[in-house]
């Protein structure tokens, strides 16, 4: 082996080694977050946000030390393969992202951002959004310092934004809403006046929640669920935590909802399926990580709306439902499925929104963040715009911050996030369309609880290329178009038209 070849293969397995260990911190950081919100004692959090904090800035100092920078500096002029090209692009942007940015300063972050967490369970709980706010305000003031030693000539907020999503730009982004205002407005309006009544009622009554666990428990068996590498825990407010190895998921109970819990807990799934589907021999590099927020997002809207949410899905799951609730007995396939795809006129929270009023929600959060972010709002002014943008977009006002303002964990952590669910629901569309012409029959198998051909489909164009490629050419790859929001808006107008008997 010539000398540059083995200079060569130093240099990437020596900045590889070190990705893992960057990753694995990163990884146990994770699983500390994860018990915080399903099993710390409401004591813990002083002790937490330190650990925290110090895994992130071991984390940290490992990714921005001067050998990191060296390593990358000699693979530049080194002729790679596809793979290892992939890697390199991805710790190199990392890398450089992070390398400004003092260590003091993501300590600072993660440990306010730790306290930030039970601040906020405990505004919500009790509808006082001072609780919180000193944290926010302070969080807005770290992140907008991070986000100028990254790029100082770069508007802040978009910097935030690329935290989630890195190489789907902005202002993408904003097209698409726009896209969308057009196209929902008027088909949510058109639902309000002239829509025929449906079978909203369908899961009316009170719903024990410990068999709604059964329930969701159920409901992972039958999409195919790995018990040996999850499980399924409650939170305030749903996520899945993990890896390939272990991808666990958590809903949330509402004794007068038994169907926010059950598409919470299809929604996780998807999250978690992608998390199993990326490589086991890529772990702890890029090439088994996620490729992004946006896309992450598009496998949790996938299973939940475009499989959850189909009369094919409760032509299955509803004689599973009637065992486990003999109250819903009564209940037809028809209304079951009208039922769960009802558009909520009157619904101040987006978790519980349907397909339509989501975006809504979205949008108004991203507008909120931008004019904070930005400075045009005070952190005491946001539950009054908060308010007044929902009157705007969605004829509804909270009686609550509860119910407001304070619905949603996420400003406890990070700004520039909410984008990626529209930008996920926008993917998961494109996605069944291509679905639909690849594979024989879709909603058959889904009917017949043959989720592997879909689930398979998902892992070859989607999860098990991990970062191989960025979000804009990962979209092409598996749909053979850029993202667009054509085929979300087509598939709602004619579910919607058809569950509402619209001309």
């Amino acid at each position: 082996m010539a000398t540059s070849e083995q200079e060569f293969h130093s240099a990437y397995d020596e900045l590889e080694s070190r990705t893992k260990r960057i990753s694995n911190i990163g990884n146990a950081t994770m699983v500390l977050y994860w018990d915080q919100q399903t099993k710390m004692p409401d004591g813990g959090t002083p002790a937490r946000a330190k650990q925290l904090s110090s895994l992130q800035s071991i984390q940290h100092e490992l990714l921005t030390e001067d050998r990191t920078g060296e390593l990358l500096t000699e693979l530049e002029s080194q002729e790679l393969n596809d793979e290892q090209a992939a890697v390199v692009r991805e710790v190199r942007r990392q890398y450089e992202r992070a390398v400004n940015v003092p260590n003091e300063l993501v300590t600072e972050i993660t440990e306010t951002s730790s306290e930030a967490q039970p601040a906020w369970q405990e505004a919500k709980a009790e509808d006082e959004f001072e609780t919180f706010e000193s944290y926010l305000d302070r969080l807005r003031e770290l992140q907008i310092e991070r986000a100028e030693h990254i790029d100082p000539d770069k508007d802040p907020y978009e910097v935030m934004f690329e935290d989630g999503e890195p190489y789907l730009p902005l202002n993408t982004v904003e097209r698409i809403f726009d896209e969308l205002r057009d196209g929902l407005v008027p088909l949510i309006e058109e639902i309000q006046e002239n829509g025929a009544d449906i079978a909203a009622d369908a899961f009316s009554g009170t719903f024990d929640t410990n068999t709604q666990e059964a329930v969701a428990r159920d409901a992972l068996d039958v999409l195919g669920y790995d018990w040996n590498r999850g499980r399924l825990d409650t939170a305030p407010h749903p996520f899945m935590s993990g890896t390939q190895f272990d991808a666990r998921v958590t809903t949330r109970y509402n004794e007068d909802d038994p169907i926010d819990s059950l598409t919470a807990t299809i929604h996780e799934f998807g999250h978690a399926t992608y998390q199993l589907g990326l490589r086991d021999d890529a772990y702890g590099t890029p090439l088994g990580e996620s490729r992004s927020s946006g896309i992450h997002e598009s496998q949790s809207r996938f299973w939940e709306n475009h499989v959850g949410r189909t009369k094919a899905f409760w032509e299955l799951f509803l004689p599973t439902f009637k065992e486990r609730f003999p109250q819903a007995d009564d209940v037809t396939v028809d209304e079951a499925y009208e039922a769960v795809n009802q558009v909520f006129t009157d619904n101040t929270i987006r978790v519980e929104a349907d397909e339509l009023t989501y975006h809504m929600h979205i949008i108004l959060r991203s507008e909120i963040e931008q004019e904070f972010v930005a400075g045009e709002l005070n952190v005491g002014e946001i539950p009054a715009r908060w308010n007044e943008l929902m009157d705007e977009y969605l004829g509804i006002v909270p009686e609550t911050d509860s119910e407001g303002c304070l619905q949603d964990i996420h400003w406890s952590s990070r700004f520039g996030g909410f984008q990626n669910y529209t930008v996920g629901s926008v993917f998961a569309a494109q996605l069944w369309a291509t679905i639909e012409a690849e594979i024989d029959d879709p909603m058959d198998l889904i009917r017949d609880g043959n989720f592997d051909p879909i689930r398979e489909w998902l892992t070859e164009n989607i999860h098990e290329h991990g970062c191989r490629y960025t979000t804009d050419e990962l979209i092409e790859e598996a749909t053979g178009e850029p993202l667009t929001a054509e085929y979300f808006l087509d598939y709602v107008r004619e579910k919607y038209s058809d569950i509402y008997d619209l001309d």
